[in-house]
């Protein structure tokens, strides 16, 4: 029994787009690589680990990604006081995924996805609203406003970083590798 869909199509942004729509498709490829490297796994090779004695697996990236994605399009680019979806004061608690909290992934992974899901269609949304990759954000980062721009290069570099975790997960799980 597979517990996660397959992914929608990954496209390979265009090499000559503007900077906003690179920026937007690098992004976009990104989040789809995540959703692929889980795609078609069961419960129990979701609940796998790095190494045993490693909190991370790929429901923990894909529950501190969502965070991730309201932090910085809601609550910095937006301003807006949102609450986080997983995030807690014990560190990276996020991360420990299914299984490690007692979570049944079957039901638990399919919330998981759509929170994910809808984290990026309001990020999305909220990009949307800015007219210039120059806009300046409405909320702080550490009591600095950021441009918009600052905030999709460092969401590609969080992506990318964590979709390397992501490749050696799914690699350690059933051997599956590729881009």
């Amino acid at each position: 029994m597979t517990v996660v869909p397959p992914a929608p199509t990954r496209v390979v942004p265009p090499s000559s787009d503007g900077e906003r729509a690179a920026l937007a498709a690098w992004l976009d490829f990104h989040r789809v690589t995540l959703l692929t490297k889980c795609a078609g796994l069961t419960p129990e090779q979701l609940g796998e680990r790095a190494i045993p004695e490693s909190a991370l697996s790929l429901p923990g990236l894909l529950r501190h990604l969502t965070d991730v994605e309201r932090y910085w399009f809601t609550r910095v680019v937006a301003g807006r006081d949102a609450p986080t979806v997983h995030w807690t004061e014990e560190e990276d608690a996020e991360f420990t995924g299914v299984g490690a909290d007692g979570d049944d992934p079957a039901t638990a992974v399919p919330a998981e996805l759509a929170a994910f899901t809808a984290e990026v269609e309001a990020s999305r949304a909220v990009a949307a609203g800015h007219g210039s990759l120059d806009d300046l954000s409405a909320g702080l980062r550490y009591g600095e406003q950021v441009t918009l721009r600052w905030v999709y290069l460092h969401m590609i570099e969080e992506y990318a970083r964590h979709n390397g975790h992501a490749d050696l997960l799914r690699e350690r799980i059933d051997g599956a590798t590729g881009w």
